[in-house]
Order: structure tokens, then C-alpha cells, then sequence
């Protein structure tokens, strides 16, 4: 079996289970948490997509969604903190 098929189906059944926790999570950190291992789960694809077809610009993209994400997660932990 192809690497790429077995991180692609990896990958799209721990999405699967974050989105449920995303959907039934109890408490907003809960979701923050998902939606972060999402991303993850999503940057790992990115960088396995990138060293499959051999292009750099899977790669650039991965590290600017990275930065997003990590922005992202800061705002919202200082909104859920009450300090914004």
C-alpha cells in the first residue's frame, strides 16, 4: 500500500472522530482543543502531500496555515480567559 494512502486514511479517520468531538464537546476548550488537533491532523496531510508530489509549495502553505492556526489558538484562549 501506497505511504500516501495510509496517512490519507489515517488522517481522514482521526478527522472523523475530532469532528465529533468538535460537535459534542461539552465546554468551549474542549472544541478549541479540536479544532486545533484538526488543523494538525490537516498540516500533516499538507507536508505528506508535499513530499509525495515533490512540490514546495504544499509545504509554504502548511507553515502559513501553522502560524494561522497557532494566531488563532492564542486569541481565542485569551477570549475564553476573559482578558479581551
Amino acid at each position: 500500500m501506497n505511504m500516501l494512502v495510509i496517512v490519507a486514511i489515517v488522517s481522514t479517520t482521526l478527522s472523523l472522530i475530532l469532528m465529533v468531538r468538535l460537535a459534542l464537546g461539552p465546554t468551549a476548550a474542549d472544541r478549541m482543543v479540536a479544532v486545533d488537533t484538526l488543523t494538525s491532523t490537516l498540516l500533516i496531510l499538507m507536508v505528506a502531500f508535499g513530499a509525495f508530489y515533490r512540490r514546495g509549495i504544499y509545504l509554504d502553505i502548511a507553515v502559513v496555515t501553522a502560524l494561522l492556526s497557532f494566531i488563532g489558538t492564542l486569541t481565542l484562549a485569551r477570549y475564553l480567559e476573559g482578558k479581551i
